[in-house]
């Protein structure tokens, strides 16, 4: 993937590591957790709030822990800066990179949400290597990358990619630009609302608890495909980009986890779908490159 010289890497990022070591990660693998345990349904109250962004298009361009009544540290540096970590030339290309994936996400989601006329909120990304206080409980390596709904915040810690690239066999630089940008589609999820009115069906139907869980995971995967197409169109991939974006979707789906972990594949405990669902819903938005094909709230999936 290429970003220009004037690629924005420092906009909303916030960098708290302090150069700790990380526990490693847990055998779930990439948890990708979205706040809830489980996610969309089929219920008209979510098509209205999806279809009043989605039907506008515009194309391409776990239940929650205790609330930390703290706030993010204060860091010594600005915002974009390092908080006393010393970094080696490929941490520094690392996080560069990772700042411009997250932001450039943001631009294409505000651009979108403007052409639609809904009001959009910026989402922060937090650089970490030691836990650090979230709405969500607490951000730690463990969890893998993910998004917490009330701090609207991408959580990441970077040594998660090297694992991608070896652990999951899921190498290169558009792998990684894929799960950043699967996590920005939670945080569309949670501006349009339809994150809080899963939670509530989770809560009034816990039998589709996990059917709702993998229905909004695969819109996250299928946002993040929309994304995609905006950077193609801008000239910003190389080849094989998007089969490094494939090869991690497939990576984390949870019957290649499981497969993984345990030796055997257990449909009924999935929460984020299948290796072949992930790809197919990246694929549907990237092919289409409108939010509004993103429609995995109707009929099978």
């Amino acid at each position: 993937m290429r970003f220009g010289k004037d690629a924005d890497a420092t906009s909303d990022v916030k960098d708290l590591r302090t150069g700790g070591s990380t526990s490693g990660f847990g055998s779930g693998g990439l948890s990708l957790p979205t706040g809830v345990k489980g996610a969309g349904g089929i219920v008209g109250v979510i098509m209205v709030l999806v279809v009043a962004f989605l039907s506008k298009g515009g194309g391409g361009g776990g239940d929650l822990t205790d609330i930390l009544s703290t706030g993010f540290p204060q860091a010594s540096v600005a915002e974009g800066g390092q908080a006393g970590v010393t970094e080696t030339a490929a941490d520094e290309d690392l996080r560069l990179f990772v700042s411009q994936v997250f932001n450039d996400t943001q631009d294409v989601w505000d651009e979108l949400f403007d052409g639609a006329q809904v009001d959009y909120r910026k989402a922060t990304l937090v650089l970490f290597d030691t836990p650090v206080p979230s709405g969500c409980g607490g951000a730690q390596a463990a969890i893998g990358p993910h998004y917490c709904p009330p701090d609207d915040t991408v959580f990441i810690e970077l040594g998660f990619f090297r694992e991608l690239g070896t652990r999951f066999e899921a190498p290169g630089d558009f792998a990684q630009a894929y799960v950043i940008a699967h996590e920005m589609g939670h945080h569309v999820q949670n501006v349009l609302g339809v994150s809080d009115e899963v939670r509530r069906m989770q809560r009034n139907d816990p039998s589709r608890e996990n059917e709702y869980s993998i229905r909004l995971e695969l819109q996250a995967d299928c946002y993040a495909g929309v994304w995609a197409r905006s950077a193609y169109t801008r000239d910003m991939l190389d080849p094989g980009d998007i089969d490094e974006a494939l090869a991690a979707a497939a990576a984390v789906g949870d019957d290649r986890i499981q497969m993984q972990a345990t030796g055997r594949v257990d449909p009924e405990s999935w929460n984020h779908g299948s290796s072949e669902q992930r790809q197919r819903w990246f694929d549907e938005g990237y092919d289409s490159g409108r939010a509004g094909d993103c429609d995995t709230f109707s009929g099978d999936i």
